[in-house]
């Protein structure tokens, strides 16, 4: 049977909690995640695929970081350059027909420069042309859950199948931080040089000593200005993504106000410790007649930092549970809601080991289900 026990949290806290601290942002989508704690703090047609522009390069350096990790390329492998990556237009790392460039030079020239040319030759070394790397594009996001992007080429050239939503290229951030921090440097670099000319990055937060250290700007006529950005002050880092916006300075400006937004009106708090016990739940045919269920880990929640108010939550599990259990096994969720915000579920684990009882805790049991199951049938006949 599935039980829920509704309560609210703020009894077991010592101090007051606040509700949700309120952003509305210019740009046309966006999504916006405290990557510490894993908190949505912002959505805004966070789902709708939408054109990427350059932010589409991510998933061409994904791919690369990939095979980086998978050992099929070093740093130092070089890719040749075709006439088809040499004529691209856009923005360029100018590469030359015939010539070849390491992968650590690729790399920068697609974070730094966001060079179309060096994507192709990136999509050309690993999949042979850039339609089949557009293909391996589009089956890795749908091996990733990336659910609303679709791929056509490398570089986010302008096409009618070239799509991502916000929330999907908010993921990929997340994914390269987490996944290749020893690649995520490249992202902060503020210039790179290459053939004698010197391309600054994109990135306006770079220099703010705001704590911005990446990710990728994007811009076509259809797009708009776009950014997704990431940031990090003490121990919190947040990964935002914006889209839509109709200048430079609009893009750099939305872009400061959704970090400091981030850091100045949301803090983290540890709401229970792992000793906490939250539930005592039936134990069949157990030693003991019932468990005590507790947080894996203490639960720490990024709250609004502002207004005060209640967050409430439900522990749901099965009862009875079946013995043997032992500490630490998952026997249960605590769902916790925030106004305003995303919703949690959260493990919660055994209190203690439960062995499988002798044959007078067996007895016991079953004395009582059928005594219930008596009584059951009993009230149903009158």
């Amino acid at each position: 049977m599935l039980l829920r026990i509704l309560f609210a949290i703020l009894p077991l806290l010592s101090f007051a909690l606040p509700a949700q601290a309120q952003f509305d942002t210019r740009a046309s989508a966006a999504y916006v995640l405290d990557l510490t704690t894993d908190t949505v703090l912002m959505e805004k047609n966070a789902d709708t695929p939408l054109p990427p522009a350059s932010m589409s390069k991510l998933m061409t350096i994904n791919l690369l970081f990939e095979a980086l990790r998978d050992g099929r390329v070093t740093l130092s492998t070089e890719f040749g350059v075709s006439a088809k990556a040499s004529r691209m237009g856009g923005s360029k790392m100018f590469l030359r027909e015939g010539s070849r460039v390491s992968v650590e030079n690729l790399i920068q020239g697609i974070v730094v420069q966001s060079g179309n040319d060096a994507c192709v030759v990136v999509a050309e070394g690993l999949a042979g042309t850039e339609d089949a790397f557009a293909r391996l594009m589009n089956d890795r996001a749908k091996a990733l859950g990336m659910t609303n992007s679709t791929f056509a080429n490398a570089s986010g050239w302008p096409d009618p199948n070239q799509r991502m939503s916000m929330r999907d290229l908010g993921f990929l951030a997340k994914r390269i931080i987490t996944e290749f921090p020893e690649y995520y440097g490249y992202f902060a670099e503020t210039e790179f040089t290459w053939d004698g000319i010197t391309q600054k990055n994109r990135n306006p937060l770079l220099n703010l000593g705001i704590g911005a250290d990446g990710l990728k700007t994007g811009h076509t006529q259809e797009a708009g200005y776009g950014l997704v950005g990431s940031a990090t002050q003490g121990p919190r880092r947040v990964v935002f993504v914006i889209s839509g916006l109709q200048s430079e300075n609009a893009r750099a400006e939305e872009g400061e106000r959704i970090v400091n937004w981030t850091f100045r009106q949301f803090t983290e708090k540890t709401v229970l410790k792992t000793d906490t016990v939250l539930a005592d739940i039936p134990v069949w045919m157990g030693s003991l007649e019932r468990v005590g269920v507790v947080p894996k880990q203490d639960i720490s929640l990024l709250l609004p930092a502002t207004v005060q108010k209640k967050i409430t939550a439900e522990v749901v599990y099965q009862s009875p549970l079946e013995a043997p259990i032992k500490a630490g096994d998952e026997v249960a969720r605590l769902n916790i809601n925030i106004d305003g915000l995303a919703p949690k579920s959260i493990p919660l684990v055994a209190q203690q080991d439960i062995t499988r009882g002798g044959f007078l805790p067996r007895l016991r049991t079953a004395v009582r289900v059928l005594t219930r199951e008596f009584s059951n049938r009993t009230a149903a006949a009158n």
